[in-house]
């Protein structure tokens, strides 16, 4: 069945939204990062009239609280409406109770779960799988997605399936990795999700719901004669799910061509070593097998689709018959248990088999921390030693219990082509809103894949950004932090000697400084470290005063569009023209609601974002030495814990950093060292 593609370029949490919009009548909802946004857009399309696939706009309620939301859900699928909600970590903890029932009494329902850490010694906004898993005895069924075109994909399946079985499902990606990254994606319709819908099925869900006119109790309480047998009545519901995600998946299969099962095998189909994983670190290690596979070594990977209930067999009908050792992430830590989750339920998988493979654990990207391809080829090379670790970490280095394995060198494998860059702002200074644009326009205007994702801290207004685009000819899988950027760019300068901004920039890469100074006191104020990499490195190196342009044209401290003019100038990804027609049609979007003289300005800041000025990079500077560090009296504490995070080399610092810390705690005062709301 081929149709005409439509591609769209939007983040994963856009994605699932935009699917469970068609299949929802009602969504209660309730706000939590890195979720919100979902909820946020049902809400913007349900107040626009958008129609649902029943011909409805979604009503759409927001409660005062996680509990009051998943209470709303219940009530409102034992009164036959279908409905949804999208939370995360302790929100989703907190709609457990209401789950138990959800699920006890068949009621077809999707949780959209961006997964995020659970705070324990503290609190993360960040994502990992610690939040999902704390809901895998719930009855739920629980659906994975790695990557923005899945969720894009398989959210509907999640929907589809729901209705047909009865059985509840959580519908979870990646929290800010899957969740927050822009990517540019196939988009499903209503057209090719409705006509998948089972209409038996659905006409019996509406007949259940308590109605007045058709009494009948539902949720008594029931004494030890006969609640263990109730119980137990539901099994046969849970044994079908998997044969009805798969042939829902077919059909996905069907209509886009991407191929999916329950689990999705991709490496050499002779494999001696594989790695089985759920979320977008699937992305990555498809990277690292293509290349490893380039030398020769037969390696693969399985991506888990349908985590519960979790087929047995189809999960081994999955890994090659050659597979002799396999390693499993998961992205969750259950301390004192015998191992991880995903890795005990495939080690039951192969209980009892003779010749069964070697199968090792290990723990990776807690609350976000970055999984790279040179990371995913360490675990193959554990797996190739005679003895492998077991119960590992990966992306860390731990001296104090030695669980990690050993870090090794960052490689470029984005695929011929990949354009990468950087760039450096402080929180609020429009900085991220012109990144998420620029993405937007290479995407829509041009035949290129492109990639954003933003790293910013949990302070978010005035503190660091850090923003990582790809644009590239083929599809990027890249679902880690960029490394090795052609293009950097540090829209403060004081960033200079606070952070290590030129780290990765690749050999004849390019360098652009927001900056006052001008020329040569640009060149003598330029830290000596960082002359010297860019004579080592043949940088080309360019400046601009965007801070007094900004302030000339009556922007204030917004300097983020005559900076995004600046990079599309320089870099020439797209047209000039093209660029800044598509800049100024962004900005009548973006600012048209607060009038035409904010629109005038900001028109005036692109206009004047050709204002750059290349720097001479001297071949001298090679002889340069780094200035030595300022002596200080500071506390062992602030030397050597806080000043490493502050300057963003947090993933530097090992376990035993936190000796005596296990629990927690913190040192007062801090905050007198920490430098916030940088000045120009």
């Amino acid at each position: 069945m081929s149709k005409e593609k439509k591609f769209l370029t939007c983040d994963g949490n856009q994605a699932a939204a935009h699917v469970s919009y068609m299949f929802s009548e009602v969504a209660a909802i309730y706000p939590i990062t890195p979720s919100s946004t979902m909820a946020e857009y049902v809400d913007e399309w349900s107040a626009a009239g958008r129609k649902n696939i029943f011909g409805e706009t979604v009503l759409v309620q927001e409660m005062q609280s996680e509990g009051g939301a998943a209470g709303a859900v219940h009530g409102s699928l034992q009164a036959g409406a279908l409905t949804t909600t999208y939370t995360a970590s302790q929100g989703l903890l907190l709609m457990i109770p209401n789950m138990y029932k959800i699920a006890g009494e068949l009621l077809p329902c999707v949780f959209h779960v961006s997964a995020r850490t659970l705070a324990s010694h503290a609190l993360s906004i960040f994502g990992d799988h610690q939040d999902v898993m704390s809901c895998r005895q719930t009855g739920f069924a629980m659906l994975a997605e790695g990557s923005v075109q899945e969720v894009m994909d398989l959210a509907g399946v999640a929907h589809l399936s729901t209705i047909k079985s009865r059985v509840p499902f959580i519908n979870f990606f990646d929290g800010f990795r899957t969740s927050h990254e822009i990517q540019k994606i196939e988009t499903m319709d209503q057209d090719d999700l409705a006509p998948l819908v089972d209409h038996e099925a659905l006409s019996e869900f509406r007949a259940r719901a308590l109605n007045p006119q058709n009494p009948v109790a539902r949720g008594m309480a029931e004494n030890s004669d006969v609640f263990f047998q109730h119980r137990e009545s539901c099994n046969e519901y849970y044994n079908r799910v998997p044969e009805i995600v798969e042939a829902y998946m077919k059909e996905i299969t069907r209509i886009t061509g991407r191929e999916y099962g329950l689990f999705n095998y991709y490496g050499d189909p002779e494999a001696d070593r594989v790695i089985i994983a759920m979320g977008s670190v699937t992305e990555a290690a498809q990277e690292a097998i293509d290349h490893l596979r380039a030398q020769g070594e037969k390696v693969g990977l399985v991506a888990v689709h349908l985590y519960r209930p979790f087929s047995a067999k189809h999960f081994l009908a999955a890994v090659p018959k050659t597979a002799k050792r396999i390693a499993v992430l998961d992205r969750t830590k259950e301390p004192g248990a015998n191992g991880e989750p995903l890795y005990l339920d495939v080690r039951d998988c192969f209980y009892g088999q003779a010749d069964a493979p070697l199968i090792i654990g290990g723990r990776y990207g807690l609350a976000s921390k970055d999984t790279t391809p040179a990371q995913i080829i360490s675990v193959f090379e554990n797996l190739a030693l005679p003895t492998p670790k077991d119960h590992f970490t990966l992306g860390i280095v731990d001296d104090v219990t030695f669980t990690s394995l050993p870090p090794k060198e960052e490689i470029a494998l984005g695929g011929e082509g990949t354009f990468e860059a950087k760039f450096y702002g402080l929180g609020a200074d429009g900085t991220v809103g012109a990144n998420k644009n620029s993405v937007k326009i290479i995407g829509d205007n041009t035949t290129k894949y492109c990639q954003a994702y933003f790293a910013y801290d949990s302070k978010k207004s005035g503190g660091f950004t850090c923003s990582h685009l790809r644009f590239g000819d083929t599809p990027i899988r890249s679902t880690y932090l960029v490394t090795t950027p052609n293009f950097v760019a540090c829209h403060v300068q004081a960033y200079l000697h606070m952070y290590d901004v030129i780290r990765g920039l690749r050999k004849g890469g390019t360098f652009l400084l927001n900056t006052i100074w001008e020329g040569e006191e640009l060149a003598k104020n330029l830290p000596n470290n960082i002359k010297k990499y860019f004579a080592d490195n043949d940088i080309k190196v360019y400046y601009i005063n965007a801070t007094k342009i900004a302030q000339e044209i009556g922007l204030g401290n917004r300097t983020n569009t005559i900076l995004q003019s600046a990079f599309f100038r320089i870099t020439e990804v797209i047209p000039v023209d093209l660029a800044v027609e598509q800049m100024k049609k962004f900005i009548v979007k973006s600012y048209g609601k607060k009038g035409q003289d904010v629109v005038d300005k900001n028109y005036a800041a692109v206009d004047r974002g050709g204002e750059y000025k290349q720097l001479p990079v001297d071949k001298a500077w090679s002889n340069l030495e780094a200035e030595p560090a300022a002596a200080n009296n500071d506390p062992a504490f602030i030397n050597d814990v806080v000043r490493p995070i502050n300057a963003q080399d947090g993933d530097l610092l090992k376990v035993s950093a936190f000796a005596g810390r296990e629990d927690g705690t913190w040192e007062q005062g801090t905050a007198a060292y920490e430098k916030r709301g940088v000045a120009a």
